[in-house]
């Protein structure tokens, strides 16, 4: 049987956490952070295959946790999602231009695009030199 992936989801709200939870623990191995500091403490050992990360985080917001996370040559090539109730015109396109890979607005509505939007990034072919 193969190893299940395992997604690093950076949420400072509780419910939210939950709510993923709900939605993804049956098919995944999830690594739960609270704050940005904590991922990034955290995550280069745990060696997530993907990374939902919220962008209004307590301290360091979600970009300046993408901007670490891509220094480190370990996780460069890790997809790594907004997850964000930053919903407005315009925001998608700032935030993939901030370095992430997808974009997925709060709250979460439909479970099945969520569910494949992940899918299809853990099935992506990797970037060269990872």
């Amino acid at each position: 049987m193969a190893s299940r992936s395992r997604i690093a989801v950076v949420e400072d709200n509780a419910d939210n956490r939950l709510l993923v939870r709900a939605i993804l623990q049956a098919n995944y191995d999830l690594l739960e952070y609270e704050s940005g500091a904590e991922a990034l403490a955290a995550i280069p050992a745990a060696k997530p295959d993907l990374i939902l990360l919220d962008i209004s985080l307590p301290k360091m917001d979600g970009g300046q946790v993408l901007q670490k996370l891509r220094q480190d040559e370990s996780l460069s090539a890790v997809p790594v999602i907004a997850l964000t109730a930053h919903a407005m015109v315009g925001d998608r396109e700032k935030y993939m231009q901030l370095g992430f890979d997808d974009y997925i607005s709060k709250p979460i509505t439909d479970v099945e695009a969520f569910r494949g939007t992940i899918e299809r990034h853990l099935r992506r072919p990797q970037k060269p030199g990872s």
